[in-house]
């Protein structure tokens, strides 16, 4: 149990820096393009959300392939597409049950599923910090005449 402790702590370290380096990519690539965001039209305010969207879905994919490399490593599944999978599982927090790990290591799947709630989490509060400043700056555009429930929103926000 012990190891099991060690190892998924250890992962969840690099996952997290794996996390930081994304998040912190998107947010520049957020920042490099948030003064285009004035006068942007709809489609071009959901290209750079997209953009935004795409860095940390990959962050987190990662942290799902790491965990996988893991779980093949300490010979858990001899296909790396089914530790992929189980993992991906674990980290949604969706848990199948389908496919299960030993008795030795079947500690680490709770463990990956603590690590995704957490990682899932801080990609959502960045999208969702990088969406509401969307927004902000669009008030005269596509935001301010296509939704000006969203609007007042953000006004009541402020």
């Amino acid at each position: 149990m012990f190891t099991n402790l060690v190892l998924g702590v250890a992962t969840m370290a690099v996952c997290l820096a794996l996390q930081i380096a994304l998040l912190t990519r998107a947010l520049l690539y957020y920042a490099h393009r948030q003064s285009a965001l004035d006068e942007a039209t709809f489609f071009g305010t959901m290209s750079i959300l997209s953009g935004v969207m795409f860095l940390l879905m990959f962050g987190n994919l990662g942290q799902v392939a790491i965990w996988a490399i893991l779980f093949q490593f300490l010979g858990e599944f001899s296909e790396y597409r089914t530790a992929f999978y189980h993992s991906a599982v674990n980290f949604s927090t969706l848990g199948y049950g389908d496919i299960v790990m030993s008795d030795k290591r079947k500690l680490l799947g709770p463990i990956q599923a603590i690590n995704g709630v957490l990682m899932v989490g801080m990609s959502t509060a960045a999208f969702m910090t990088t969406l509401r400043d969307a927004i902000k700056h669009n008030r005269h555009g596509w935001a301010a005449k296509h939704a000006p429930k969203i609007q007042e929103l953000v006004d009541e926000d402020q």
